[in-house]
């Protein structure tokens, strides 16, 4: 009998090329477009315009070309996006933590974890989404809006339209928070410092330029603490991984009654340790710089490259559910994220 091989045939690097150039092309604009301060102090960060632009030339003329530009466009998606997701590590140093003190990380860890199990439930149990949609939303809301939502997605092999639903909830709620928080805070001033507040912005809003922005728009100070906060949240991205992926291993029946091995996200691992590497200074100032902004060219790249290949009418399909289950989580993160806060604060001083 002949047999019968399933391997895709090896492609040549000069074959990745064209759809590598198209996102480059895209992310150069967007990198251009969030340098203006009006487009910057909204909230709206180089990877969230690489989404938007991806999604435009996505839905007009790509499609007439995708075979052309395809493998590269693919590439960006699933290589530069693990890639882009180690590499994050430079922006962390575990000294931020004595910074924000125990009471940071415990407000961090709980909302996080709170948040994402009310993301389950709701999503699941309530609207009746599938776990793929309330897993993706679920991450962006709770740990690090867009880039969250990227570095789950190969861990649960999630679709991309679903993953663009997610991020569009993160840019969407997250462009809110931007200017609820600061209008929140004259009412909230009793109970919150300076630099509490500052926690409580950034264990709470969706994305890091939406945080830096938020705290900007009150003091130094609370958006100083804010940044800070919210990067020791992006570092609780690595070990949820690890463990979602330990639980998409349990929720995947094994083949012919074997148990099937647990998928590890090795770029999960690699990213605590780059941002343990960083924590020793080894590197200059300069390459660590250099290398944050090498990162958000590979990330923005991945975000285009899933621009280009979501399609509207998979969103339309996607219904109100989705933006209805974003709505409750991030109506949570502000009233039960507050109470958090102020609870771990009153307790753990």
């Amino acid at each position: 009998m002949t047999e019968i091989t399933t391997e895709a045939p090896r492609r040549e690097p000069g074959h990745f090329f064209p759809g590598l150039a198209i996102c480059a092309l895209l992310v150069v604009f967007a990198m251009w477009a969030s340098s203006f301060p009006s487009i910057a102090n909204a909230g709206f960060s180089a990877l969230t315009l690489a989404i938007l632009l991806g999604m435009i030339v996505g839905n007009t003329v790509y499609p007439r070309v995708s075979e052309h530009y395809d493998p590269g466009v693919q590439f960006a998606k699933a290589h530069l996006l693990r890639l882009g997701i180690v590499l994050y590590g430079f922006r962390l140093t575990f000294s931020q933590i004595a910074d924000v003190g125990v009471s940071g990380v415990v407000t961090d860890i709980l909302t996080l974890a709170s948040t994402f199990m009310l993301a389950c439930f709701i999503g699941q149990k309530i609207l009746g989404l599938d776990k793929q949609t309330t897993w993706l939303i679920g991450a962006g809301s709770s740990i690090c809006g867009a880039a969250a939502v990227l570095a789950t997605e190969p861990v649960i092999k999630a679709e991309a339209s679903k993953v663009t639903v997610a991020v569009a909830t993160v840019v969407i709620f997250g462009t809110i928070a931007i200017f609820l928080y600061p209008a929140m805070y004259h009412l909230l001033a009793p109970w919150f410092s300076t630099e509490n507040y500052g926690i409580y912005i950034g264990s709470t809003v969706h994305e890091v330029a939406q945080v830096v922005a938020a705290g900007h728009a009150i003091d130094l100070q609370t958006e100083n603490t804010a940044v800070i906060a919210k990067m020791i949240r992006v570092m609780m991205l690595a070990p949820f991984l690890l463990i979602l992926a330990a639980r998409v291993r349990q929720l995947t029946p094994a083949a012919s009654g074997q148990q099937s091995k647990i998928t590890i996200p090795w770029f999960a691992v690699l990213f605590i340790v780059v941002a343990i590497f960083n924590s020793f200074h080894l590197l200059p100032t300069a390459v660590v710089a250099g290398l944050i902004k090498f990162d958000t060219l590979l990330l923005a790249m991945a975000m285009a490259a899933l621009g280009l290949t979501t399609h509207v009418s998979a969103l339309k399909k996607a219904g109100a559910k989705p933006l209805l289950m974003a709505l409750i989580l991030f109506i949570w993160l502000i009233v039960g994220g507050g109470t958090i806060n102020l609870i771990v604060h009153a307790l753990v001083r």
